[in-house]
């Protein structure tokens, strides 16, 4: 009898040290407030202003919430596979919120399966069609191409053919950007959009595609370029061949060979976003969302229309030129 006994106590110690335990795990975060949370960034790369701008932006908003920041990224922008491999390097190291910039369906994907279901994942730049997204942040993709189509519009005066030209056809960006610009043309009787040509990464076809472009078309007055690498190539090939005071170009973006051919009048506007906006605004949302906050599914970052004449607006600097002091 007294070993039956023995044994119901035991079995109940037990059990009263699981639950403990258990609850002791579940609120682990209320036993030890002075832990840091920790939010992974990953974009889809390391170099260039847009990025470090965005990166800036996630810097501050850790430092004024008392965060810990992984940031991650590849050398190059389409480097969709060392893309998904610091993902995996990212959930090896441990988060409580991660932030993407993914550079396709696959990265989203994978980032996904890798992170646990309560964990909360926040989108930037690209906007994924995934419920296990809690929220996306950045630029609205369709009004950022309706603007660069009526800025090209007011350029040519209303009337004539125009040309749009860009990189990845498939991309999401890309299709919303399109999507604005046609559907601002069908609104338009006077304006043709004579041709859409899409190439890789690649200065020698893009000037090839150009080249071609006028070929075909002559009496073409204007071409929207819907990233800014095209944008840098088209206009590097129009100054080779002595267009520049003929043909209006918008581009989008605003590193530094855009706001250069801007100055010098060969591109006549770019339409650019607010990456500082969208890399602080990740993080923010991503630590509300990990403590359990609600958080909006879908934030606008807005973009802007610059052109020469307000290009060196003060408040425009700090959009263009966020690292000078």
């Amino acid at each position: 009898m007294e070993t039956i006994k023995r044994y119901v106590i035991y079995t109940l110690l037990l059990a009263v040290a699981v639950a403990a335990f258990t609850f002791c795990d579940s609120r682990l975060d209320e036993a030890h407030p002075g832990r840091k949370k920790t939010v992974a960034l990953i974009v889809r790369m390391k170099h260039g202003d847009y990025w470090r701008t965005v990166k800036l932006g996630a810097e501050t908003a850790a430092k004024e919430y008392d965060l810990n920041l992984n940031f991650y990224a590849p050398d190059y922008e389409e480097d969709t596979q060392t893309q998904m491999e610091l993902l995996r390097q990212a959930a090896l190291d441990g988060y409580d919120a991660l932030v993407v910039a993914p550079s396709g369906d696959r990265v989203l994907q994978e980032a996904i399966a890798l992170t646990n279901p309560r964990v909360p994942i926040i989108t930037l730049d690209t906007e994924g069609q995934q419920t296990a997204v809690k929220s996306y942040i950045g630029t609205d993709n369709y009004d950022m191409g309706k603007k660069a189509c009526e800025k090209m519009i007011q350029l040519i005066g209303k009337s004539g053919q125009i040309a749009l030209m860009g990189t990845g056809r498939s991309t999401a960006n890309a299709v919303s950007r399109e999507r604005g610009v046609r559907d601002v043309i069908a609104g338009e009787k006077h304006v043709e959009l004579v041709s859409a040509e899409y190439g890789k990464l690649d200065k020698k076809l893009v000037g090839e595609l150009t080249r071609d472009l006028f070929q075909h078309y002559p009496e073409i007055q204007g071409i929207i370029a819907l990233d800014a690498s095209t944008a840098v190539d088209v206009a590097e090939e129009i100054e080779k061949m002595g267009l520049q005071e003929k043909i209006k170009i918008v581009a989008i973006d605003n590193p530094s060979e855009v706001l250069e051919y801007l100055q010098e009048g060969v591109i006549s506007a770019t339409i650019i976003q607010k990456p500082f906006s969208m890399g602080y605004l990740g993080v923010k949302y991503a630590l509300d969302a990990s403590e359990g906050r609600p958080v909006p599914s879908r934030v606008d970052t807005g973009t802007k229309v610059i052109d020469r004449e307000n290009m060196f607006w003060s408040e425009n600097q700090k959009l263009l030129f966020p690292f000078v002091k």
